[in-house]
């Protein structure tokens, strides 16, 4: 195996907005954040990943296509990322790469358990002439996990403190929580839709692609009757451990709950804010040790009325960003990523059965080369 010691790490979420990539070393346990760079997804990618989301408007045609198109996005990232930093090929000891989840099938979803992650790594090793680590969630699932989330072992390794009770919380297009006690084992979870639900709602009534700074939801005013409906979902109050995605929370969904209601867009908007804050407060409140320090990472830290709801709904504890533990909220997931390819060359376990509920610990991921 290469003696090289850059990582990099390749993310697209549930948002589908873009690929992130971050290059990294992993050093004493330390990781040092060496660059990053995104990537818009186009409209009409974006839209085909949409399409295979949902049942009915798939099909294998359109999912392979769809795989070798993000491939070359995925392939793409990388290359502009190396090119910025001056990082050559023979310096990288593997770049990890999500890839895109276009279907979810959680062990306890009443159908058979499966995760699906496009995004051609064959295409990605052999236009940037580096190894790739990918198709990361399978092994936990083979092994009875959900494959989700993976993020709670990175947090573990980076984020843990002896002194205090923390929680790390990703707010992306799912929001999920690590909890890290002092003295107990690390566990997290998915706690139900992060921005999945505020940005097509907003992309439906304004035309653009998130609620910036919340500003728009910021102008309505919130449905406590809509917000107790929405809260009622059998998720929110699932047993861990539990994932989830699109195929449970997106706008067709939000729809139906929405056919006995006559609100303004706005109002809506800002219900949804509520939802998210709310089922994530919730998710924390209902720990079985106290909370000291909530850390927020991911696209949701950026939206200031969901920050606000959520400090309120979490009370006195602490409510920072992820910035103060020194890596950027914006670049964990990618860190992450390119953690889970550490791990994997290193032959080092990337899963934690407390989290996903896998029946023991696992090497995650295939090793694609050049």
């Amino acid at each position: 195996m290469s003696t090289s010691e850059i990582y990099l790490g390749l993310m697209s979420g549930t948002s589908i907005d873009s690929i992130d990539a971050a290059a990294m070393t992993f050093s004493g346990g330390k990781l040092k954040l060496l660059g990053t760079y995104a990537e818009p997804i186009p409209a009409r990618v974006k839209q085909q990943i949409l399409d295979l989301c949902q049942p009915g408007k798939d099909s294998v045609q359109l999912l392979c296509e769809t795989d070798n198109q993000l491939g070359e996005l995925f392939a793409q990232t990388a290359l502009a990322l190396m090119q910025a930093e001056g990082i050559h090929p023979e310096q990288v000891a593997a770049i990890g790469s999500h890839g895109q989840t276009v279907r979810h099938s959680p062990p306890n979803s009443g159908a058979i358990a499966f995760t699906q992650q496009i995004g051609d790594a064959n295409i990605i090793a052999a236009r940037t002439d580096c190894h790739v680590v990918a198709d990361f969630r399978r092994k936990d699932m083979a092994l009875g996990g959900h494959g989700a989330p993976l993020v709670p072992a990175f947090h573990k390794t980076l984020f843990s403190c002896a002194q205090t009770n923390r929680v790390i919380a990703n707010i992306g297009g799912v929001s999920n929580i690590t909890a890290l006690p002092r003295e107990r084992s690390c566990y997290g979870f998915d706690t139900g839709p992060g921005n999945l639900l505020l940005d097509a709602w907003c992309a439906k009534h304004t035309g653009q692609s998130f609620d910036d700074r919340g500003s728009w939801g910021a102008t309505g005013e919130v449905c406590q009757k809509l917000l107790n409906q929405l809260m009622g979902h059998p998720f929110i109050a699932q047993v861990a451990p539990k994932s989830t995605g699109r195929e449970m929370f997106n706008l067709a969904w939000l729809e139906t709950q929405l056919s006995d209601f006559n609100l303004k867009p706005q109002d809506i908007q800002a219900t949804l804010v509520s939802f998210t804050a709310q089922s994530l407060a919730a998710a924390i409140n209902e720990l079985n040790e106290p909370v000291d320090e909530v850390y927020i990472c991911g696209g949701g830290v950026f939206n200031d009325q969901l920050m606000a709801q959520l400090q309120i709904a979490l009370g006195p504890r602490a409510l920072h960003s992820t910035e103060k533990l020194g890596l950027d909220p914006t670049w964990v997931e990618a860190c992450a990523f390119g953690w889970l390819a550490h791990q994997y060359i290193n032959n080092q376990p990337g899963n934690l059965p407390s989290v996903t509920g896998a029946s023991r610990e696992a090497v995650l991921g295939a090793l694609y080369r050049p």
